[in-house]
């Protein structure tokens, strides 16, 4: 079986009660890390899952997803991923490699950054289009993102941004750009 997990958005704990029951079945847990920041060290998890976890980095992911499904078909396998896991399209990907193979799956929601808008006091429904924002390159510069706040504002909804982080050159100055 091939779990697609969601971690929620704090800490070790967050996780369900029906995603940790099913990572302590699996013989190999892998931990998606570059569309989220996870807010608690990975030895954490390790320790609270009594399971290794492999980082799963962009490159495994897209370009070795074979690797990660390998065996799934005779094993457990989890893919864990920070809040929901089905907020990125990679992750859907290996849903559908996975039955493309016959490999049994099963997905298992959190909460994300889309349901804890609530926290804010505004609500779903007054959000428009989402957006990405993502860092700017001297070559690329990428402006869809203004016709879309352009639409929200328009018609009076708010717009949650989505920033773009650098997982490998994680720092302060990073993190401000």
């Amino acid at each position: 079986m091939f779990y697609v997990i969601g971690l929620g958005l704090s800490d070790e704990k967050d996780i369900t009660v029906k995603g940790l029951e099913a990572v302590k079945r699996c013989e190999r847990v892998y931990l998606e890390s570059y569309t989220s920041i996870l807010m608690v060290e990975k030895e954490k998890l390790e320790a609270f899952y009594g399971r290794q976890v492999i980082t799963a980095t962009r490159e495994l992911v897209e370009l070795e997803a074979d690797e990660i499904l390998r065996d799934a078909d005779k094993v457990d396998v989890a893919f864990l991923v920070v809040g929901d896991p089905l907020g990125a399209t990679t992750h859907s990907d290996l849903l559908l490699r996975a039955t493309s193979l016959s490999i049994p799956t099963s997905v298992i929601h959190n909460a994300s950054i889309l349901t804890a808008l609530g926290s804010t006091g505004l609500q779903m429904y007054s959000f428009g289009q989402t957006l990405s924002l993502v860092f700017f390159t001297e070559t690329w510069r990428p402006d869809s993102w203004y016709d879309r706040l352009e639409e929200n504002l328009k018609v009076g909804m708010h717009t949650l941004v989505l920033l773009d982080i650098k997982v490998r050159e994680q720092s302060e100055e990073n993190m401000a750009r």
